[in-house]
């Protein structure tokens, strides 16, 4: 039998931490590199997920009078580029509201 009052550990990176604070700990990573998210993706894709995710909309058919709901937003930026080119308006639910903050729109509906 396993004893209750163990600490549960969980993997973060290469360190153990305690179960309890794990999710905590990767939270403030996201918040911390939320800011410089898309030059941190320029600099690992080359750019390319800037062509991966134009390609991406371009690709994504609704007309105007639909209404774009983005489930895993992060900074928004495919949710802004859909309203962009179809003028539908979006709707952008995230984890990270600190992506937010480096984009044009609020953290929860843009359009």
């Amino acid at each position: 039998m396993k004893n209750t009052a163990e600490k549960q550990e969980a993997s973060f990176g290469f360190t153990r931490v305690d179960a309890d604070a794990k999710e905590g700990m990767v939270r403030g990573v996201f918040s911390s590199v939320a800011s410089s998210y898309d030059i941190m993706n320029d600099f690992m894709s080359g750019g390319m997920h800037r062509l991966w995710k134009n390609d991406f909309v371009r690709h994504i058919h609704v007309g105007s009078d639909a209404k774009i709901l983005d489930l895993a937003g992060g900074t928004g930026d495919i949710a802004i580029r859909l309203r962009e080119r179809t003028g539908a308006p979006v709707i952008i639910l995230r984890h990270q509201p600190r992506h937010a903050e480096s984009r044009r729109c609020t953290p929860v509906r843009c359009g």
